[in-house]
Parts: structure tokens; C-alpha cells; sequence
């Protein structure tokens, strides 16, 4: 689906899909920003932009420059500039390069293997102080439940980008695992079922991936029970501790809305922090 809004990727596909599309990337931020390093803008040559940096000013500041052409460089923006008429509202300070003809068959390979759920990177041109804007592959869910919960979450899910895949108990057999579905380290996994017989095969299945969320609802006995059941079934107490219940940032909610909200906040949060960018500041 196309999103109202820009995602991770959007400029990264323009530089991909248009030729003579400009780039910058933040590389460096002072203070604080709303948006994470590495954010990316991408210029058009008609001087529309695709991606997003929060601000409408910088952003048609930037597109300016790059439609001004000339070699790669690194601007100060905000605190520090010599652009003293420029002023961002956070009160911070950017670093953005501005690459006025970045790699486009490069831009298409890292696609490409975002597409293969593999880590890209693309390279930057000196003087960047970051060698390359690293990518993980996109959010994905894997959900399995029965009633509204489930219908909730996988409708929120979709609408909000996210690739989702869900499973009902008319798919699935019980206490029979089912190896036939992946889950890599970029996918979530969440359990929506009342009857929590049916979570036995289903989480032996789900913990031996590397799926980077596992969870599941349920009140404290269905939990307790859930616990000792998957110890007997020989998982260390730490594998066990991967099963998020319960379930979301809301540990309360009775609504289904509500609680597919709670549990894809949960989720967003985890895998944001997975993001290389957070690491590399």
C-alpha cells in the first residue's frame, strides 16, 4: 500500500528509481532532533522532494542546494552554521550531505537486498563523516489468534505499513508446530489466542527462530501455566523470558483497538532500537 507519509526507505527508492535525483543524509546531529541519523531527503530534478527531515524550511533549503549541483558536501545546519538567517526549532545542530549525483545502481543493489531481508549499506562520499547510511530490512509481523484481538491487529498493521501475515486457528493444526512459516531477526511474532492450548507447538516453534519479538496474551494463570509448560518442554528459563506477556505497552487494555495498538507500540519501539544508527552515535 502506498503510506500518507514517508517511510525509512522512501528516499532511498527515488534515488533508485529516478535518475538525476540529488540525496542528503544527516551525519551528524548536535543536540536534539526529531529525526534519527541517517535520515535521508531526496531532491527530484524537478525539485520536489521524497523522504522527510520534520522541517518544511530545511527541507526546501536543501532541495536548493541541491539542484545548485557541484560535488558532494557537508552543511551545517541549525547550532554552529555560518547560516545565521537558518535556525532550526529544536535548537540543535545538523551536519547533512548533500550528494547531488549519488550512486544510483548502488542505491538499486541495497534494495535489492532489503527485498532479500538481508543488511545493506550504501556507501557515502567523502567528506562524510559516516563511511555509509546502513539499512535493515522492513518490520514484519507474523500474527496467529482467533477473534477480534487478532482482527484488530492485523488490520492496525496494515495500515500503518507494516507487512503482516496472519494466521487463524483454521490454518494452523493443534500441537502441531508450524515449521512451514519464517520468521527471521526482523520479524515480530504475536500470539492472540484465548485458548491457550493452542500456544504450546506454536511458541516451541516461535523461540526456535531468531524472530527479534515473541508475545503472547493472556492474565496471570494462563501466563504461569504458559511458563512451566515451556520449561518442561525443556527451554531455559532465559528462552522463556523472550515471550513478552503481557502483551503491548498497555499491560491492561480490554479493547481490541486498544490492544492492537498497545501491542504494535510495543513492537515499533523494539525494532526501532534494533536500527544501526542508534548504535553508531
Amino acid at each position: 500500500m502506498t503510506l500518507p507519509f514517508a517511510d525509512d526507505l522512501t528516499a532511498l527508492r527515488a534515488v533508485a528509481s529516478h535518475e538525476g535525483t540529488g540525496l542528503c543524509t544527516i551525519v551528524g546531529i548536535e543536540g536534539s532532533f526529531s529525526r534519527r541519523l541517517g535520515a535521508q531527503l531526496a531532491v527530484l530534478p524537478d525539485g520536489s522532494v521524497a523522504g522527510s527531515l520534520a522541517d518544511g524550511c530545511l527541507e526546501r533549503e536543501l532541495a536548493s542546494e541541491v539542484l545548485a549541483g557541484g560535488a558532494p558536501r557537508v552543511l551545517r545546519y541549525g547550532a554552529g552554521s555560518p547560516k545565521i538567517d537558518f535556525r532550526l526549532p529544536c535548537g540543535g545542530g545538523l551536519d547533512i550531505l548533500i550528494d547531488p549525483a549519488p550512486d544510483r545502481t548502488a542505491a538499486q543493489a541495497v534494495l535489492t537486498r532489503l527485498d532479500a531481508r538481508e543488511e545493506a549499506a550504501l556507501v557515502l562520499p567523502e567528506p562524510s563523516p559516516m563511511a555509509g547510511r546502513r539499512y535493515v530490512p522492513q518490520l514484519r509481523l507474523v500474527l496467529l489468534g482467533e477473534g477480534s484481538e487478532l482482527a484488530a491487529l492485523e488490520h492496525i498493521g496494515a495500515q500503518a505499513g507494516i507487512a503482516v501475515e496472519s494466521h487463524g486457528r483454521e490454518t494452523l493444526a493443534l500441537g502441531t508446530r508450524p515449521d512451514h512459516l519464517i520468521a527471521d531477526r526482523w520479524t515480530a511474532v504475536a500470539l492472540m489466542f484465548h485458548d491457550h492450548e493452542w500456544e504450546r507447538a506454536i511458541l516451541d516453534w516461535a523461540l526456535r527462530t531468531p524472530a527479534f519479538f515473541i508475545g503472547a496474551q493472556g492474565g496471570a494463570p494462563a501466563r504461569a501455566t504458559r511458563e512451566a509448560a515451556l520449561v518442561e518442554a525443556g527451554f531455559d528459563p532465559r528462552q522463556v523470558a523472550r515471550v513478552a506477556s503481557p502483551i503491548g505497552t498497555v499491560k491492561h487494555s480490554r479493547e481490541p483497538a486498544g490492544l492492537a495498538l498497545s501491542v504494535l507500540a510495543a513492537i515499533a519501539g523494539a525494532y526501532e532500537l534494533r536500527h544501526p544508527h542508534h548504535r553508531d552515535r
